[in-house]
């Protein structure tokens, strides 16, 4: 068994409210849940209004597929948010 985790940093200066920011965010983690079946969260700093924590993980029986979705999430999430990414945090953990 491989286990993936992905913890993201973004950063999101439009956004002048909790209110607003759950509501992206809401959307955001939706879509990614929906589009690769994952498990996925806002981690951290949920209420400073303008950085977003996500952390996200995998299941996956090799470390290269592990890799390779990992990836796809962090460009599905670059594409369909305005935020800017400041900072990636990955492991994989093979052989749980």
């Amino acid at each position: 068994m491989v286990v993936g985790m992905c913890k993201l940093k973004l950063y999101a200066p439009w956004v002048h409210s909790l209110k607003e920011k759950r509501m992206i965010i809401r959307s955001l983690l939706g879509k990614v849940r929906s589009k690769f079946s994952i498990s996925i969260a806002e981690v951290e700093a949920m209420d400073v209004h303008q950085t977003v924590i996500i952390g996200f993980s995998i299941v996956t029986n090799e470390t290269k597929a592990a890799d390779a979705i990992i990836n796809q999430v962090i460009g599905y999430i670059e594409e369909n948010t305005e935020a800017d990414l400041l900072d990636i945090e990955r492991e994989i953990i093979s052989d749980f």
